[in-house]
């Protein structure tokens, strides 16, 4: 895991273009909410399952995505989007315990305001069906004992010019490893597929709407997934439409 001093070096000298850059493919100005406040006990965007223990495979993923989950991941970070056009989702872990996965916990969240595509680009406000890897985070507000390599730094902090309701959204981030470097920032703008592919698709905390592309949740489902998530574990995320999910 790289040193605090390493992180802050490898961040500071980011350009002030190339970070709006990156973050306005998590978010605009033109969306509404407020952000949601932490909070000590399950409410309606987090919640304490009643634990479905020993499911022989992630629930209402089809052999498709499941092939793709590969044998050494033991945590699951699934999004189950409500519509294919519609920015309402549900975020889910799953946690494997020798053959079998677990459900760990689960959030109401956010995804991109026009919904879900299979074939995402720039600027399209959806986000990208798929299993991608979760290698990196990082945020405006200190680690908060997180087992992913962390990037604690200022540069995360959303453009004033935004929304009010917004300003806090990179409090937290993980990095949804969507055409990224692994084992860099999550505001890294590096695309190796090129920039309309699009890019920064990450985790962050929600402000009570769609996103740019990113998925949302609360600022407490945010730092349990920090605290939780481990490179060791192999973790990936799972996300799309309900229907696409099944195939």
């Amino acid at each position: 895991m790289r040193g605090a001093g390493a992180v802050r070096a490898a961040v500071a000298g980011a350009a002030c273009g190339v970070l709006l850059m990156s973050l306005t493919a998590c978010g605009g100005s033109g969306d509404a909410g407020s952000a949601q406040k932490e909070s000590a006990t399950p409410g309606p965007a987090q919640h304490a399952d009643a634990r479905a223990v020993d499911l022989k495979r992630i629930p209402d993923v089809g052999d498709t995505l499941q092939s793709q989950i590969p044998a050494k991941t033991r945590q699951v970070v699934a999004v189950y989007g409500e519509g294919k056009d519609s920015a309402d989702s549900t975020v889910v872990l799953y946690t494997k315990h020798g053959t079998t996965w677990d459900r760990t916990r689960s959030w109401d969240a956010h995804n991109g305001k026009k919904g879900w595509t299979t074939d995402h680009h720039e600027g399209d406000k959806r986000s990208p069906v798929g299993v991608f890897s979760l290698t990196d985070a990082g945020g405006v507000l200190p680690d908060p004992g997180a087992k992913l390599p962390y990037t604690e730094s200022a540069s995360f902090q959303a453009p004033h010019y935004w929304a009010k309701s917004h300003w806090h959204d990179f409090d937290y981030v993980i990095a949804i490893d969507y055409n990224r470097v692994k084992g860099t920032s999550p505001n890294d703008p590096t695309r190796p597929e090129g920039q309309s592919k699009g890019g920064s698709i990450w985790l962050h905390m929600d402000h009570g709407s769609g996103t740019s592309a990113c998925v949302s949740l609360s600022k407490s489902g945010m730092r349990y997934l920090l605290r939780t998530l481990d490179p060791d574990q192999h973790p990936v995320i799972v996300m799309g439409d309900k229907a696409d999910l099944k195939v």
